[in-house]
């Protein structure tokens, strides 16, 4: 193929073209090279959610699978609408700073949410 793509999170050459949207079978990534070519062409790559979607501070994202809440028998549920989330520098990958309801303050990593 002429016009394949490799994945741009683990540069996989198995990706495949789905409507407007490219799908990695490797590690599951899908984006759509149209913005991921503006975002490129506008300089800081900032924080994406599993979708690649550009998050900022005060948005709303969706926990996409169950998480387990280290050092407690406490799980995120995937489904949980999380509102007002902060943008801190990751310790260990973990990028956003929240509260959730019934859980209180904590951090979560963008590439197990999506932009709500």
């Amino acid at each position: 193929m002429d016009d394949q793509i490799n994945c741009p999170q683990c540069n996989s050459e198995n990706a495949y073209h789905d409507g407007s949207l490219w799908n990695c079978p490797d590690c599951g990534h899908e984006w759509n090279p149209d913005t991921a070519a503006a975002a490129d062409a506008g300089g800081g790559q900032g924080v994406r959610d599993a979708n690649g979607n550009p998050l900022s501070d005060g948005d709303s994202v969706t926990v996409i699978k169950d998480l387990k809440v280290k050092g407690s028998s406490l799980v995120v549920k995937g489904g949980t609408k999380v509102k007002n989330i902060r943008l801190v520098d990751g310790v260990d990958g973990h990028d956003i700073a929240c509260k959730i309801d019934g859980i209180g303050a904590m951090n979560l990593k963008s590439e197990f949410v999506k932009k709500a």
